[in-house]
């Protein structure tokens, strides 16, 4: 498995919308777009698009390895 690079907004994202595994956290992350702002907005579908090929096993390594950094 080749571990992504997150930066650490990205991180930081992950571990605000981070609940449900992989899906709820797509699902909290896209309800959110729109009442965000355009930076905001642009972080979220950049890491969204870091996470979405990722399997829900190497998105739970991922969500570990994230939380372990903050």
């Amino acid at each position: 498995m080749s571990m992504i690079r997150l930066t650490v907004e990205e991180t930081n994202l992950l571990s605000i919308y981070n609940e449900g595994g992989k899906r709820g956290l797509i699902e909290n992350i896209n309800a959110a777009l729109p009442f965000m702002d355009e930076d905001m907005r642009e972080l979220a579908k950049r890491t969204l698009a870091k996470i979405a090929p990722l399997t829900e096993n190497e998105y739970a390594e991922l969500a570990i390895f994230a939380a372990d950094e903050v």
